[in-house]
């Protein structure tokens, strides 16, 4: 990554704090910026209008919207996403979408304008003291108080978001520091004293370790994460799979890293995972674990996941080694090398596995994700069935909520690619799906980005369909709309007799939507998203009839900018597979 030490710039040039970071951001090829601008913030803003053929300035509606739109360009790329806000509540408005980043260690990088270096810890209009408030969920923080620490400050901070274990890293910048002026040192040397950024190879011995229990399983499975996707490793991955046969199950964050339709592919694992990958990693001798964190989520009951397997566990972030999970080969290693250097020593494990890969294959055809074809109306699972037949052979980038939709989609949606689905997993944040999908679509402009949300979902940032419309960003909203909180109510029916408990979204009137009716659908549809998704200046369409969703969605894909899709579906369909909290793949829940 290109640094400020490579500036245009005179040495000699006097220059104020704002221009300085903005100067540092485009030496960093920063190409979009995501910020709402404030009073603390504003010499920022004003600096960049002076750069404006260099970075592109997106205005959000909401500045959570903005920190999941720098969320959505860097997980879809790779790259650091970039956003900003003013002090006080503009700053704090960020804090989930960096708690987020951090469980889901995307490369961020937040700025926050601060009031005066005079008045910090007056109580000053606007201010709160964001350093501490995210200190917890930030991989670094910096609170800049010196016109000359900027540039060093600003090529810190992007070298710790992006090396090791990619995280957020946060920027605090008093006004009167940006306001102040100096000749900057563009070649300043970082002042990092314990950070070793280096990739890390894998010990040697170890590599051979790893081969030689690939060589005696006879049940070997791998486990992939979002740690392999980060590492850009998905081809070593695939390469690893061709050498050996070993069959693949992944997170959900590891979705995309092999392809979901390649018959090694047993799918997701975990909560509302496939029963095939389930009971794979339950009866494994061999558990290859790449870039995981076992999250609770995955395992269910610690005791008993993969507990007949060796595990081999490799991660670039040594905290995460037999933090859940004892490693009997714990590695601190970067993915991708590993990965590398394994298929230089591993050769195929095909004939002395082919039972085992019968049975796994044996497993995924006795027990594939189904839902009921039969049903008249439109069922969520069969909508993103049906759209990926429409986008499976395009450059598509898909977004969603958090709840059941997508679980849904995690099933039903065959992703073939890495950095094609962007799911906030580790936080499961509602509200991440559109403006995400904004982020994704300015990086990818030549990209199909599809937002599947759910209505509860879709509400908490549906104000960024704005911006969708006037940065001219053809996001396309898939919008499966039962009028409930899905995954709440689905808990409701499976483990609270049924009691709904203000998990319905409409009027508060239509009690036989908030009871134990049989109804399927909620009693009257509200609000009327086709005339909100209008009014923001976006196309719109509604469909309830299964005879209808094809037409409508080509309408969808075809129109040439944002556009929503109201799919109106039942409310008392359950994600299923469901492994209950705590429990075990024998406890699954099938019907």
């Amino acid at each position: 990554m290109a640094t400020a030490s490579g500036s245009t710039a005179s040495k000699t040039e006097v220059m104020s704090g704002a221009d300085i970071l903005v100067k540092s951001l485009v030496d960093h090829q920063v190409e979009v910026l995501f910020a709402y601008p404030g009073g603390a913030s504003m010499p920022i803003h004003q600096a960049l209008t002076r750069y404006a053929d260099r970075v592109r300035t997106v205005l959000p509606r909401h500045e959570q919207g903005g920190g999941f739109a720098a969320q959505g360009y860097a997980r879809s790329t790779g790259k650091p996403g970039v956003c900003m806000a003013t002090s006080g509540p503009g700053a704090t408005n960020l804090v989930t979408a960096i708690a987020d980043a951090k469980l889901d260690s995307v490369p961020l990088i937040a700025i926050t304008g601060q009031v005066a270096t005079p008045v910090i810890g007056s109580d000053a209009f606007q201010e709160t003291p964001i350093v501490e408030v995210c200190r917890g969920i930030t991989k670094h923080h910096y609170l800049v108080t010196d016109v000359n620490e900027i540039a060093r400050v600003v090529r810190e901070a992007f070298h710790i978001a992006t090396t090791g274990r990619p995280g957020p890293v946060l920027v605090d910048l008093p006004k009167d520091v940006q306001m102040s002026t100096c000749v900057p040192r563009w070649d300043v040397p970082m002042n990092l004293p314990g950070y070793d950024g280096r990739r890390r190879e894998p010990p040697a011995e170890q590599i051979q370790q790893i081969a030689a229990a690939i060589k005696l399983a006879k049940r070997p499975v791998i486990y992939c994460g979002g740690g392999v996707v980060s590492a850009n490793a998905s081809e070593d991955l695939r390469e690893f799979v061709r050498l050996t046969g070993i069959p693949v199950v992944m997170t959900i964050m590891g979705l995309g890293a092999y392809p979901n339709d390649d018959p090694l592919s047993l799918d997701m694992l975990g909560m509302h995972g496939s029963v095939y990958g389930n009971r794979a990693v339950r009866d494994c001798d061999l558990l290859l674990a790449l870039g995981v964190r076992f999250d609770d989520r995955v395992t269910g009951k610690l005791s008993e996941f993969a507990k007949h397997a060796k595990i081999v566990h490799v991660d670039v972030d040594p905290s995460e080694l037999n933090k859940n999970k004892p490693a009997h080969i714990p590695v601190v290693g970067d993915v991708q090398l590993t990965l590398r250097a394994l298929n230089r020593l591993v050769g195929s494990v095909r004939r002395e596995i082919a039972g085992w890969v019968d049975q796994c294959l044996q497993w995924k055809s006795d027990f594939p994700f189904k839902y009921n074809e039969q049903f008249d109306g439109i069922l969520q699972q069969h909508a993103i069935a049906t759209l990926w037949e429409k986008t499976r052979d395009r450059k598509t980038i898909i977004t969603v909520g958090v709840g059941q939709h997508q679980m849904w989609v995690a099933q039903f949606y065959k992703f073939r690619h890495p950095r094609s689905w962007l799911s906030s997993s580790g936080l499961g944040t509602m509200g991440f799906g559109l403006p995400s999908a904004m982020g994704a679509q300015v990086a990818h402009p030549d990209a199909l980005v599809v937002d599947i949300d759910g209505d509860g979902s879709f509400q908490m940032n549906i104000q960024e369909l704005a911006t969708c419309y006037c940065e001219q960003l053809p996001v396309k909203v898939l919008l499966l709309n039962n009028q409930h909180l899905g995954m709440v109510v689905q808990w409701e029916d499976r483990f609270m007799a049924g009691n709904r408990a203000h998990t319905y979204l409409g009027p508060i009137q239509h009690a036989e939507a908030r009871g134990n009716g049989q109804g399927l659908y909620a009693a009257e549809r509200y609000p009327d998203y086709v005339a909100i998704a209008k009014g923001y200046g976006c196309g719109a369409a509604t469909v309830s009839r299964k005879t209808d969703l094809a037409d409508a969605l080509d309408e969808m894909l075809a129109y040439e900018g944002p556009f929503v899709l109201d799919v109106q579906v039942p409310y008392m369909e359950h994600v299923l597979p469901m492994i209950p909290s705590g429990h075990t793949v024998d406890d699954m829940i099938l019907e």
